[in-house]
């Protein structure tokens, strides 16, 4: 911040496991952000290193980030990122378009993941003519056009209603339980901890504790505290 330097993140040490369903949890302001753009490679550590399948993602140049985003990460954002001039059709077949997918094979998935998100009939709307449950339904439809073996999530359920929010995290849930996928959400909202595999508790720029727990259970054991 000009010439004063502010450190988002303090000494973080993490491992993340395939397949795991995994909770960053902290207030506003712990670097729970800054921790999502560096798992996400949207962004690289000014000091240290961030792995993915072994590569030092902060060695990367922006072309094989992108390249690293598009095949291996779905993304799921709060305020859903949804193009406003394209359709929800249109917003599926997006990501598929940049990975030079085959436009009629790109069609059928985008249908397919209409399907199981209860949209094939809005596939034509426009996101202003969706609810915000839709929109977020929209956007896990977009998050999983290419198959990725990781879904990020941020704050997923942070404009919906309690029972949509409900609907959301079931859903991402399922993926975990069906189909093995590496579920990452950053939230400060403490109700959603009933789904993790894993905790990490986030304060000012560093980890205060991390807990492994059963799901939907209250049973827990701490792994570490203020590991460092």
């Amino acid at each position: 911040m000009g010439e004063v330097e502010f450190a988002a993140l303090k000494g973080i040490n993490l491992e993340i496991y395939e397949g795991e369903f995994l909770i960053i949890l902290g207030p506003s302001g712990s670097g729970k952000s800054t921790l999502m753009n560096l798992l996400g490679c949207l962004d690289i550590p000014s000091k240290g290193s961030v792995y993915l399948n072994s590569k030092d993602i902060s060695k990367l140049d922006e072309s094989e980030l992108a390249l690293i985003r598009g095949q291996m990460i779905g993304f799921i954002f709060q305020s859903f990122n949804l193009i406003p001039t394209l359709s929800t059709e249109e917003n599926v077949l997006l990501p598929m378009e940049f990975q030079e997918e085959d436009r009629q094979i790109a069609r059928q998935k985008a249908a397919y993941l209409l399907d199981i998100v209860g949209l094939t009939n809005k596939k034509k709307n426009l996101p202003s003519q969706l609810s915000g449950g839709q929109r977020q339904r929209v956007a896990i439809a977009r998050s999983l056009a290419v198959n990725p073996p990781i879904i990020l999530a941020d704050e997923p359920t942070g404009n919906l209603d309690t029972k949509t929010g409900d609907y959301i995290l079931e859903f991402l849930d399922g993926l975990h339980e069906r189909e093995g996928k590496t579920i990452i959400i950053v939230t400060h909202d403490l109700d959603l901890v009933k789904y993790a595999t894993r905790v990490v508790y986030i304060r000012d720029g560093e980890i205060e504790k991390i807990e492994t727990r059963m799901k939907n259970e209250s049973d827990l054991k701490i792994e570490s505290k203020n590991e460092n």
